[in-house]
This record gives C-alpha cells, structure tokens and sequence, in this order.
C-alpha cells in the first residue's frame, strides 16, 4: 500500500519536495522508525531530519507521538516546530 508523505516549512526546502507517494519497506512499524528509514534515503533527507526529536507528526491529519503506529496511513505530513506571534 503506498502512503503519500507531506513535508511542510524547512523540512520540504530541505528534502527538496512538498510531497511523495512511497512504498513503506517491512520493519516501518512507527513514526520514530519511518524518521529513521527516511534518514537513510540520501543526504537531504539527513539533512532535514537531522533532530528527529523535534519533527512533529501527523497521520491521517491526526498529530501523533513518534511512538505511533503507521499501519494503514493513507498519509503523514511532517513539519517543523512552530513558533506564534
């Protein structure tokens, strides 16, 4: 099943794209283990996912812990901590 992946803010500028559609490789179980598998893709996914810890998530437009189960995501946007003003 593939799982359209948005990036929001510097996580989009750095990955070098707003979105993608990808196949989740066996043992992509969590949020925290999506982070990892997308670290491994190239140098601008390093990059932008440098600090896991502070990349926020959503699946199915639901903010999630990185403890969160991804089974059956038909998508998860991440972004940035935001700031107000």
């Amino acid at each position: 099943m593939s799982t359209r992946l948005i990036y929001f803010a510097w996580v989009r500028e750095r990955i070098g794209k707003p979105q993608e559609d990808v196949e989740l490789p066996d043992g992509v179980e969590t949020v925290a283990d999506l982070l990892r598998w997308l670290k491994s893709r190239g140098e601008e996914y390093e990059h932008a996912l440098r600090y896991p810890d502070v990349i926020r998530v959503a699946i199915n437009q639901e903010h999630v812990e990185h403890r969160e189960k991804i089974s059956g995501a038909r998508e998860i946007a991440l972004f940035p901590p935001m700031t107000g003003g």
